[in-house]
């Protein structure tokens, strides 16, 4: 891992962005995705690196691309891992909806947490309460918590939720102290990230969302300094998905040993889900959203928004890209 990598990264993210942000607002949720995904493969094996993906599309038989597993790069360098979501919050690409970005977490080989495709139990929060707020308290205590170490009031506090009906009865207990909810339909990467700025308007991440993307969240808050802890979810009934309607908690319990897992209530702090001694976020908006604006097609240009934050140099990054096409005449700043 080096600088120069990292901006290889950046250029990774910024053309998955625009390829997907093509199809912005047409409802093709999974053509976007697959658009996406095939930019991101391609960028990735023009990089002088000995890659391969920890957390991707799925599993072989499942994915043709950017799957578990599969090596990308030239097949000599460094070597680095990633953690992949070409196209976070598919759902808020295909209807023009804030928050859609491209998204990876790299680091040195066995550097992420090779989370598998359940979901898991989050909480972030800015740098101030890092070490403070805990995953095992209830809602009521982490506001407190979050309340001494921001000075702020409780009523002042906004707190994102994944809006789910897993999550009616933590809605219920966070409105019930006074702090705002601002539920989201998708995409709780930006949002835990978001946390670790001061300005966003977002104070804490809590509940339940994809494993995979915690991965992502946390490799970007352990760069920023921020606090992020995940448990994984195994239990249809906590769950509450229609995509584990046939599964059971044994099932599920049996997979994860299977992989490995036998610890199954652990919880993991960011810098277990991210360990590698170099650690790198990078994110690049399809549409607009928290923390940068989406692609912007113009006539002789294409403009991209980016974040990128590092532990190499301790750095977060906000990128804004011009991709001037062939035969521009005229680009505005």
């Amino acid at each position: 891992m080096n600088q120069t990598l990292i901006q290889e990264i950046l250029e990774v993210v910024e053309q998955a962005a625009i390829a997907s942000a093509k199809l912005t607002g047409l409802g093709q949720k999974d053509e976007a995705d697959a658009a996406a995904v095939e930019a991101m493969r391609l960028r990735m094996g023009k990089i002088e690196m000995k890659g391969k993906i920890v957390i991707g599309e799925g599993e072989r038989d499942e994915a043709p691309m950017l799957y578990i597993g599969e090596e990308v790069g030239s097949g000599s360098g460094p070597g680095v891992d990633f953690a992949v979501d070409p196209c976070e919050g598919t759902n808020l690409c295909a209807n023009n909806q804030r928050g859609s970005m491209a998204v990876l977490a790299a680091s040195d080989t066995g550097g992420l947490f090779n989370a598998p495709d359940f979901y898991m139990n989050k909480l972030a929060a800015p740098p101030a309460a890092k070490g403070k707020v805990d995953i095992r308290n209830s809602a009521t205590e982490n506001l407190k918590i979050l309340s001494d170490c921001l000075d702020l009031s409780i009523d002042e506090l906004t707190i994102v939720v994944m809006d789910r009906t897993r999550h009616k009865d933590l809605i219920k207990e966070i409105r019930g102290c006074g702090a705002k909810v601002q539920p989201i339909s998708d995409g709780d990467v930006q949002a835990a990230i978001a946390c670790g700025f001061a300005g966003t308007g977002t104070h804490c991440l809590m509940g339940i969302g994809a494993a995979p993307e915690g991965v992502i969240s946390a490799a970007a808050m352990r760069a920023l300094g921020g606090h992020f802890q995940g448990q994984l979810i195994y239990d249809p009934a906590i769950a509450q998905t229609s995509e584990w309607a046939d599964y059971t908690k044994e099932g599920n319990i049996k997979r994860l040993n299977e992989m490995g897992i036998t610890d199954i209530d652990k919880i993991y702090e960011a810098n277990e889900l991210a360990s590698g001694e170099n650690v790198v976020f990078a994110g690049s908006g399809i549409t607009d959203g928290l923390l940068f604006d989406g692609v912007k097609f113009e006539r002789d240009c294409v403009r991209t928004s980016s974040l990128v934050i590092s532990t190499l140099d301790s750095t977060a990054r906000f990128t804004n890209t011009v991709h001037i096409k062939d035969g521009a005449k005229n680009i505005s700043l």
